[in-house]
């Protein structure tokens, strides 16, 4: 059948799509900024993909042929603070007429479990959607489900953060708040086996995993899972800032996604029932069961997605190829070039660049600009990157983002994430005489923008210098 998939570059649709291909599905991917979709060419001759933002001005020039199935996989809970939920709702009643235009028999909404009369914020623009999309041409269904577990989930990297960083936690009493958390794999098979079933249509159903536990059992058990202990106290006193800020300071997630995060972890999310679950014949994954299956997939470096390559992990909202051209008027460089004797195992160290590789000269001086940055509310080292030796255009790679990853043009491109005063990219280009070129772009903002520079430039000179020789050099 022909499925549209939107979100198809976020967390779940990354780990739906290969399912449904495998199916033998249709698929079409529905994204913001194809640039981003970081697929492999094998895949890429699989799909079809319609570019388009349902925030943006309607415009029905390009739309796909009649599809029997879409899956709805927007959000925008980290986009804001305070609007992210008139801009939730935007997006479903664009989509609603879009789908009105394209014609659709089924659409297939992932939601989150409503429990309470008095729900947070991002609850609540969760239910408003669903109403919206109730009025829409199509039959809706609708699964709630808990936080989602698994290898790159949000939910479950936090609570890694947590639990590896910190033995003793002094934690704010929404750790005793009650939650069913549920594996991502549980999730996909729901997913796919509503497609279709009559007795799906026009119906919300809550799914979840074996388990309610509370926050702090789950950290106890994963920490029981990994083989430690760990040690949590809770205070009273903790207000959802302060818990915001703790979660931000210790975790990789972002600020806005933290205080959206806190606000929810307030509410009990537990299923009401588990009618879906009987009539798709679903075991559910139990939670520690969820914690080995993610670190098998981690240890194997098989980590199909994760969050923090989504933009919910940063405040970067262009579309990448606005930032493909790196700019050359009244902007700051430092350029370094080396001629190479084994251009493809320098490949290979360029594309390990960041994460636990670290960035070949001065980590410690790496480290303290994360710290630093994280300090003045940007995204800081945390984020790491989710493969060792893989990079896709869009992927987090520490505090950079992956503008363009082209083996074939011996060609890695990156735009910083740090808070700064203007913009800056950094380039690793191999030419055809092999020889080696890093450029460091700085396009400043102000006169603060050019003292930012200048006062950089003594550790630039040992950085950047020392960073291209032993990219040259390592493994050579």
């Amino acid at each position: 059948m022909r499925i549209l998939l939107t979100g198809a570059n976020g967390y779940v649709g990354r780990r739906l799509l290969p399912e449904l291909l495998a199916q033998g599905h249709q698929v079409i991917c529905c994204v913001r900024d194809q640039s981003r979709l970081g697929l492999d060419k094998a895949t890429l001759d699989l799909i079809s993909i319609w570019e388009v933002d349902f925030l943006n001005e309607l415009t029905f020039e390009n739309l796909p042929e009649p599809i029997d199935v879409a899956y709805y996989l927007i959000h925008s809970m980290s986009s804001s603070t305070t609007e992210f939920d008139v801009m939730e709702a935007k997006a479903a009643e664009n989509f609603n007429l879009y789908m009105g235009k394209i014609g659709v028999k089924q659409v297939v909404y992932l939601s989150g479990i409503v429990n309470d009369t008095k729900l947070s914020k991002h609850l609540s623009s969760r239910s408003n959607v669903e109403t919206i999309l109730y009025q829409g041409p199509f039959n809706l269904t609708v699964l709630r489900a808990g936080i989602i577990v698994g290898s790159g989930s949000s939910s479950f990297e936090i609570i890694r953060d947590l639990c590896e960083k910190l033995p003793i936690m002094i934690t704010p009493k929404w750790v005793l708040t009650k939650t069913q958390p549920i594996a991502i794999r549980d999730v996909i098979h729901y997913l796919r086996g509503v497609l279709l079933r009559e007795d799906c249509f026009n119906q919300s159903f809550d799914i979840g995993g074996p388990d309610i536990l509370t926050y702090k059992q789950m950290m106890q058990l994963y920490a029981k899972t990994r083989g430690f202990k760990n040690w949590i106290y809770t205070v009273p006193i903790m207000t959802p800032k302060l818990s915001s800020y703790w979660l931000y300071f210790v975790t990789s997630t972002s600020y806005k996604l933290a205080i959206n995060l806190v606000d929810s972890m307030k509410m009990e999310i537990i299923c009401k029932d588990n009618r879906l679950q009987k009539m798709l014949d679903i075991k559910p994954i139990t939670y520690t069961e969820a914690i080995k299956l993610a670190f098998i997939k981690i240890e194997q470096n098989l980590v199909i997605s994760s969050w923090k390559d989504s933009l919910i992990s940063s405040e970067f909202k262009q579309n990448l190829a606005e930032y493909i051209q790196v700019p050359t008027f009244g902007c700051l460089k430092d350029e370094q070039s080396v001629q190479l004797k084994n251009p493809e195992k320098t490949m290979e160290n360029i594309w390990s660049i960041g994460g636990e590789k670290g960035w070949y000269y001065g980590n410690w001086m790496w480290r303290i600009r994360g710290v630093l940055d994280k300090f003045f509310g940007g995204v800081g080292l945390r984020r790491g990157r989710t493969h060792p030796t893989q990079l896709d255009n869009g992927d987090s790679l520490d505090f950079w983002r992956v503008i363009l990853a082209d083996k074939e043009q011996r060609r890695l491109l990156l735009f910083a994430e740090m808070k700064m005063p203007g913009e800056a990219w950094l380039e690793f280009r191999i030419d055809n005489d092999n020889t080696l070129h890093q450029i460091a772009t700085f396009r400043p903002r102000g006169l603060w923008g050019r003292l930012y520079w200048y006062s950089l430039v003594p550790f630039h000179f040992f950085i950047f210098g020392g960073m291209i020789r032993n990219i040259a050099k390592e493994l050579n």
